[in-house]
């Protein structure tokens, strides 16, 4: 049964939502007029979404999608959270020189069912359409592929820019990668997409929906891309293997002191791509800041609190809060700091009783390596409790000793183990 008309806001109010933080909508025409068709007959919009089970675990920079999904979800349209089981044994080759490793369909499976569990941190499951490509792509058989495969020339994938880099180039591209857009193609043109997300770097996949779905004689589906979200150092994009990415399945303690970590710039960057607050009101709490009515720093509390609840609690990133003004704003010791034990033979020092710091950070897991931790501590980054340390080595009275480490704006307690 079709939605009533009243179900539908304004297309005013829905574009109000659905722009926010957009890069490129591609045409922004056809998805107004696809809004008012929709507000006219009282059917939701069909917004597609695919998501590639290549790893477990997913951070904040994910989540970008997950939440203009929720958008849409929240404007009353259907939301469908595809999960490419079939195209991640391809892998997708966007931005890579190289062909991907591909996965084990055991890797995938697993890595799919973690998938789900973390996307309904922010999408209401009852009204969340999961779907799985395989249930198509792996019924084309030979002479659907050779289909599909038919109706795109040579020339349009170079048209590729990792593509055409890695062919002039000289580099391996293949075969099996140029099938990638083509199945993502076909994904949009079997779940009969009215808008599909995707990243920046996800424009010509996107576009090959179009595409496939013009010659299949649908409508056309509308590109909608947002940007990649820069991690913590606010330069790279968001990655577990550059050491600054947020997990959404971290402590709530450590989830916020890392928002807190931000710069004040990339502060309303993380305001518009990670919370479900219209970019007016972000434009005014911005405002609020230009002209000295809101401190900075109560916008990135309010911000860190926003996030922590979302993938938490309220009560848990109220605690997290707490914690962390006593940690860097009041001097005292918190209540909640995650512990951490560490052997004494992994990091023990020159003399007896003493252990190296490059070491001890890197053990605690608050440096990445112990050749950052030795730069951490030159530039005076490093507290043992709420003392500045600068030297290389520390002096414990005795084994085992419980430490208060920090590093910036992140700290653990730390047990030297016997």
């Amino acid at each position: 049964m079709s939605q009533l008309l009243s179900a539908f806001p304004s297309l005013e109010d829905q574009l109000d939502l659905i722009t926010k933080g957009a890069a490129e909508i591609i045409p922004l025409d056809a998805l107004k007029e696809r809004i008012r068709q929709s507000i006219a007959s009282g059917k939701p919009m069909r917004i597609k979404a695919g998501f590639d089970p290549t790893a477990p675990d997913l951070h904040l920079g994910h989540t970008v999608l997950i939440r203009k999904l929720r958008h849409f979800q929240q404007l009353g349209h259907t939301v469908i959270f595809l999960i490419g089981d079939s195209t991640a044994l391809i892998g997708d080759p966007t931005g890579r020189n190289v062909t991907r490793k591909p996965l084990t369909p055991e890797q995938i499976s697993v890595n799919a069912e973690t998938y789900k569990e973390q996307v309904f941190k922010i999408l209401d499951p009852a009204k969340t359409e999961v779907r799985y490509n395989s249930e198509w792509l792996d019924k084309l058989g030979y002479a659907g592929l050779i289909g599909l495969s038919a109706k795109v020339t040579l020339s349009q994938m170079l048209d590729r820019k990792d593509f055409l880099t890695r062919f002039r180039a000289e580099q391996d591209i293949s075969i099996h990668e140029l099938l990638y857009p083509l199945a993502q193609g076909y994904d949009s043109v079997m779940l009969h997409a009215d808008v599909e997300l995707g990243g920046t770097d996800q424009k010509f996949n996107l576009l090959m929906g179009r595409e496939l779905q013009r010659k299949e004689g649908q409508p056309q589906q509308i590109a909608l891309m947002v940007p990649i979200l820069e991690g913590l150092d606010g330069v790279q994009k968001m990655s577990k293997s550059l050491n600054n990415a947020i997990g959404i399945h971290e402590p709530a303690s450590e989830m916020y002191g890392k928002l807190m970590s931000i710069s004040d710039e990339l502060m309303w960057k993380y305001w518009t791509l990670l919370t479900d607050l219209r970019q007016s009101e972000i434009a005014q709490m911005r405002a609020e800041v230009d002209g000295g009515s809101l401190h900075p720093m109560q916008a990135k509390k309010n911000l860190a609190h926003a996030i922590t609840a979302d993938f938490h609690s309220a009560a848990e990133a109220d605690s997290a809060a707490e914690n962390w003004a006593k940690q860097f704003q009041q001097r005292a010791v918190a209540d909640d700091l995650e512990e951490v034990a560490v052997s004494y033979a992994a990091v023990a020092g020159t003399a007896s009783n003493t252990v190296r710091m490059s070491k001890l950070l890197a053990q605690a897991g608050l440096a990445a390596s112990a050749s950052e931790a030795t730069r951490k501590l030159g530039e005076g980054a490093v507290r043992v409790g709420t003392e500045v340390h600068r030297d290389a080595m520390l002096t414990l009275e005795a084994l085992p000793a419980r430490l208060t480490l920090r590093l910036g704006k992140r700290a653990k307690a730390v047990t030297v183990t016997q």
